[in-house]
Formats: structure tokens, C-alpha cells, sequence
């Protein structure tokens, strides 16, 4: 697979789990990488793991729900780094319990709708004009298999953004390809990031694994990896797709 050299990356949400292994594995192909969250603590860390392996990043903290934060983090990147050629637009969660719909309160379904589409959203309205003018640049969203694959035990704030981002994505890439820009979507499934191994017991675990026909769950390198071949010039065709990173749990 190509590298990313000369390339510079933006990657939200990078200051720990997925973010931080797709931050991680850019810099390693050879992008300048900004690493973007609220926790500063966490961000230093993970700059600092990718200088010690010999890459490039620099560390910003912004409110993506805002978008007065993201212009000033763009300005940021642009005067230490220069124009940003990918966008990792990957800063969200799930900000509600599961539970039936009417027992979801309005500030939950806000925080959720807010804090993954609408920061999605806002990200990309700041990063797009400069990629238009230049005609070139990449653009990669995260969603999750809840996005499109229906379950009682879903958070359905949390499901709805997801849903939300993949067809904002598949828009935007119907809207941009004449800029010579692409727009894909991953959706992963269970990831056993670090919060994720403390949050699901065991038991859970392994009934999760269950349901997945490759018998494990997923980690943040195996988004990582999806995402580096998305940002790369092997997929310079592939644009509008929702790529399931799932194990095998998802299959349509």
C-alpha cells in the first residue's frame, strides 16, 4: 500500500482508541499529523508516541460542536503544518444509555446528535473549501454498524447520528467528486479499545465474540488499517462507500 508522504492529516478525536491508532498509523506512512481532543494530557501522550517512532504531529484541543473552535483549529494546522489533504472526522460517542425511546431525555438525544453528527458536520463545512480550491483532498467519516443495522439494545440517539453520517457522507461524496475529492464512510462494530475492555465485562465479551464470524472482536488498529487504505492512493476510485469493519458480524 502506498504511503501518505507529504500528506497532512487531520484526525478527530485522536486522543485515545481509534483516533489515536489512525493518528499513530499515518504518521508511520509518512503523514504530518494533527492529533485533536479535549483531554491534553492524552494528546501529549500520543504525540509524543509518534515522535518517538520518528513521525511529525502537532496537538490541538477544540470543541468540534463548535464551530468557531474548528476555524481556529484549521488555521492552526494550516500555518504549523499547511493545507490539510485528509480529514479524519472521527471525534464522537455515545452520550445515552440504551432504553426504550420515550424514556431518552431530550438533553441525551442532543448530546448525541451534536456531539457525532453535528460535529461531523461542522468539521467538514471548515475543512472543504480549501480542499475545493485546491481540487484534491480526502475526507473519511466514522459511523458504526448502528448506523444501519437495527437492534433493541442500541442507544437510539447514538444510532440515529451514525445513520446520519452515512448519508451525509455518501451526499457529500456525490457532491465533491468533480472537486477531485472523496468521501467514505467506516463503520466499525465492537472495538475493544482500552475504555471498551474496562466498560464490557468478560462474559460480554465472549458473547459478543460469538456473534462474529471471525472470533474475535475488533481492535483500533483494524479501523487503523481501513482507514490508511481509504486515505491512500489504492482506493483512488473507491468514493460514497460505507466500509463495515466488523468481523464478519454484519453481512448484507
Amino acid at each position: 500500500m502506498s504511503g501518505l508522504d507529504d500528506k497532512v492529516a487531520l484526525v478527530t478525536g485522536s486522543s485515545r482508541g481509534i483516533g489515536a491508532a489512525i493518528a499513530s498509523l499515518f504518521a508511520r506512512r509518512g503523514a504530518s499529523v494533527a492529533v485533536h481532543g479535549r483531554d491534553t494530557t492524552a494528546l501529549s501522550a500520543v504525540q509524543a508516541e509518534i515522535e518517538r517512532a520518528g513521525g511529525r504531529a502537532i496537538r490541538i484541543a477544540a470543541n468540534t460542536t463548535k464551530f468557531t473552535d474548528i476555524e481556529a483549529m484549521r488555521r492552526q494546522i494550516e500555518q504549523e503544518l499547511g493545507p490539510i489533504d485528509i480529514l479524519v472526522a472521527n471525534a464522537g460517542g455515545s452520550f445515552t444509555q440504551p432504553g426504550p425511546l420515550e424514556q431518552t431525555s431530550e438533553e441525551g438525544w442532543h448530546a448525541s446528535l451534536d456531539g457525532n453528527l453535528t460535529a461531523t458536520f461542522l468539521t467538514i463545512k471548515s475543512i472543504l473549501p480549501g480542499m475545493k480550491e485546491r481540487k484534491t483532498g480526502n475526507i473519511i467519516t466514522i459511523s458504526s454498524v448502528a448506523g444501519h443495522r437495527p437492534h433493541p439494545g442500541s442507544p437510539i440517539p447514538y444510532a440515529a447520528a451514525k445513520a446520519g453520517i452515512e448519508i451525509l457522507t455518501k451526499d457529500l461524496a456525490a457532491q465533491v467528486g468533480p472537486y477531485g475529492i472523496r468521501a467514505n464512510c467506516i463503520a466499525p462494530e465492537t472495538i475493544l479499545t482500552e475504555r471498551n475492555k474496562q466498560r464490557i465485562p468478560t462474559t460480554q465479551q465472549q458473547a459478543l465474540l460469538d456473534t462474529h464470524s471471525i472470533k474475535r472482536l475488533g481492535t483500533p488498529e483494524d479501523v487503523a488499517r481501513a482507514a490508511l487504505f481509504l486515505a491512500s492512493e489504492e482506493a483512488a476510485w473507491i468514493t460514497g462507500i460505507v466500509l463495515d469493519v466488523a468481523g464478519g458480524a454484519v453481512m448484507v
